[in-house]
């Protein structure tokens, strides 16, 4: 298991770490942010496929931003597959 962290951009949360093996989201922890709504979003995304969160959640916006948490998520999967 390869544990991640991503620094999110343009939003409230100030760092995520990820725990993946082959793929699939074992663990994800939040800083910052709406605690209560990431810890829910966090533990439905423990045993799902990287790439299929990816489809989910690129793109989602957050009031006037142009991103938002789940956006974010995206972005440093994105960035975690890619390397």
């Amino acid at each position: 298991m390869e544990k991640y962290t991503y620094t999110p951009k343009g939003v409230c949360s100030r760092s995520m770490t990820f725990e993946m093996e082959d793929g699939i989201i074992k663990d994800v922890k939040i800083v910052g942010g709406c605690q209560g709504n990431l810890a829910g979003i966090s533990r439905i995304l423990v045993g799902m496929d990287a790439k299929h969160v990816i489809e989910r959640f690129e793109g989602v916006t957050c009031g006037m931003k142009s991103t938002s948490c789940p956006d974010q998520i995206a972005q440093g999967l994105k960035e975690i597959i890619a390397k």
